[in-house]
């Protein structure tokens, strides 16, 4: 068996070795980063995955008649499809006060920090509407209702990254 300074000894190299090789690590795992830093590039605003998006928003639009059938349908459920609208005029309010006013303005970058209620708020809302706006024009597409209010929010959220 081994002895108190033995087993001293033993403990301290295997503390040495332990620091060597944690120092080792995290001094290539820094190096990885900041190489992996310096060859990351930002990506282009205009992709394919946006330019899809957005054709195929305006070609749903075109062909299921959107507009038309918002405006003149008389199957729209009008008390769901108002409610829906309310809720998506909060969503968007938020996000409009969150984005223009306290970043450009305000220079607060971390909103959500110093306003924490305001992401959550925003997504029921949101979520809320497009519930209300699916049961409201579900008499009118059917079962098409969720994958055409899909590709319309697809393509106006790919359409506002261009943008900004």
């Amino acid at each position: 068996m081994l002895d108190d300074s033995e087993l001293v000894t033993l403990r301290n190299r295997f503390k040495r070795d332990a620091e060597f090789l944690m120092q080792t690590t995290t001094t290539t795992v820094e190096d990885e980063k900041s190489q992996d830093e310096k060859d990351v590039k930002p990506l282009p605003r205009i992709n394919k995955h946006s330019v899809f998006w957005i054709v195929a928003s305006v070609a749903v639009t075109y062909y299921s008649d959107f507009f038309h059938v918002i405006m003149e349908n008389d199957d729209i459920k009008s008390w769901w499809f108002n409610v829906g609208l309310i809720l998506l005029g909060i969503s968007l309010s938020l996000a409009a006060f969150c984005i223009v006013y306290l970043e450009w303005f305000k220079g607060i970058q971390h909103y959500d920090q110093e306003y924490p209620a305001i992401p959550p708020v925003t997504t029921a809302a949101f979520i809320a509407a497009s519930c209300s706006f699916n049961i409201a024009l579900w008499p009118v597409w059917s079962f098409f209702t969720p994958l055409i209010l899909f590709m319309q929010f697809m393509g106006v959220i790919m359409f506002i990254s261009l943008l900004g």
